[in-house]
């Protein structure tokens, strides 16, 4: 019988691509894919370590494998494997490897299971000689989008990050093995590609003459048969002109522009090690909509970070207001072990953390219904995701969610879909023939 093996995965995009190549990577070998939450040989726990909470929950997924099948030989891998291998060790993964030195982990495995001899730690230094860990998908989990790994590693070193010691120095994977996984991918069916990076925008500085990031957007956007290219997390001083040029003149490229802003105060983003100013960052976002048709612009936030005041927290609440992305991903600050902020005075307590997180939430809920409202009435392509209870459920190119009645067939596909109405920042629609045959009523009638 095939051996199997089961992998899990925590954190960003980018753990969630290298866990696809890393399935299939087993795969080749032989190895049948199974359900992390059922018994396995061979168990892989792509770990997090962003926060205390990816921390703790690497450690639960660890124990919950081992608990599952107390013979199973378990890899811990990923950014908490890399900055914390004592720990991961501690509580029973068999092999530790890290960010670096996974395209042979599946060879390494089958080595390490002939000898079972005691836990092993592969976590590799990073040097000036690392490159690119190339772990190459030809599909995904989903059957709609695929994302493509183009880039790894971090400089910036902001006070309250500890990417830059988990994921070492930036590496550009080259273009040409870019375009030809786009292709690949594009033929096998997925019709929507998003770019994903530890530092998106810092693509390029390693190779030769410096490409910039516009420049590989472009090649890509080019490959046939590829109806969307969407771009990941890019920080805000990296919006160039030329991108934002690009985004404007392309059919393929999606106007939406994640810009994580961490904090709407201009003190706390100069202890954040933050590299511009709320002024700056206005004035981009303000650029960008000028010049993008229908941009949607979302962002990240922190709150609680050490020595943010009451005054600081509401100036930052009220650039979030005036801004008006379209949606928020709000993060309580968690103190990094070996980051300059974990040693700052003045920690904010949790439930100061937690009142605060709660009213950015609340807006996010007033900014998601303001923006989504705009559509109402419009008809506009939704990816279709998922089919569930005989509603199709997927994205728009500026990221709104729509339902609509829908069936399995759809799924993958492009759909035009007139929308009906807004709540709670989702939209409801029907299929554009469906909506004209009913007046423009919402067909479901279930609602």
């Amino acid at each position: 019988m095939a051996k199997t093996v089961a992998f899990a995965t925590l954190g960003c995009k980018v753990n969630q691509y290298e866990t696809e190549g890393l399935a299939e990577q087993f795969a080749r070998r032989g190895y049948d894919i199974v359900p992390f939450g059922g018994p396995a040989d061979v168990y892989v726990v792509n770990t997090c370590t962003v926060t205390h909470i990816g921390d703790k929950k690497s450690r639960q997924l660890i124990r919950r494998a081992r608990r599952a099948n107390p013979a199973a030989f378990i890899v811990a891998t990923g950014c908490y494997a890399q900055v914390a291998p004592d720990e991961v060790e501690a509580v029973g993964a068999d092999l530790v490897v890290g960010t670096r030195g996974r395209e042979h982990l599946g060879e390494l495995v089958d080595e390490r299971l002939g000898r079972r001899d005691g836990p092993q730690r592969a976590v590799a230094e990073f040097d000036a000689a690392c490159v690119f860990e190339e772990l190459p998908i030809s599909r995904t989990a989903g059957r709609a989008r695929a994302y493509i790994k183009v880039q790894e590693g971090c400089r910036d070193f902001c006070t309250y990050c500890i990417v830059p010691h988990a994921r070492g120095p930036l590496r550009s994977r080259p273009p040409e093995r870019v375009l030809e996984e786009a292709a690949r991918l594009v033929a096998h069916g997925y019709v929507e590609i998003v770019l994903t990076g530890t530092h998106l925008g810092a693509w390029g500085r390693d190779l030769a003459g410096t490409p910039p990031l516009a420049d590989l957007v472009s090649r890509v956007a080019e490959v046939p048969g590829l109806l969307r290219l969407r771009l990941s997390s890019i920080e805000p001083l990296e919006i160039t002109p030329a991108l934002v040029g690009l985004m404007a003149s392309s059919a393929v490229i999606c106007p939406h522009l994640h810009i994580p802003l961490q904090s709407g105060d201009d003190e706390v983003l100069r202890r954040m090690g933050r590299r511009y100013t709320t002024r700056e960052y206005a004035l981009l976002v303000e650029h960008a909509r000028s010049r993008i048709r229908d941009l949607a612009v979302t962002t990240d936030v922190m709150v609680g970070f050490p020595g943010e005041t009451e005054e600081q927290f509401a100036r930052s609440l009220a650039f979030v207001r005036r801004t008006a992305f379209s949606g928020l991903h709000v993060f309580k600050y968690s103190p990094r072990r070996g980051t300059p902020a974990a040693a700052f005075p003045a920690q904010v307590p949790a439930a100061v953390k937690e009142k605060r997180s709660d009213a950015l939430l609340a807006l996010d809920g007033d900014l998601r219904q303001a923006f989504a409202s705009r559509y109402v009435g419009r008809t506009v392509e939704v990816l279709v995701e998922e089919v569930r209870g005989g509603r199709a459920a997927g994205l728009t190119g500026n990221y709104l969610r729509v339902s609509f009645p829908g069936n399995e067939g759809m799924i993958g596909r492009l759909q035009k879909v007139r929308l009906l109405r807004t709540e709670e920042g989702s939209l409801t629609g029907a299929v554009e023939s469906q909506a004209e045959a009913s007046g423009g009523k919402d067909t479901d009638t279930d609602q």
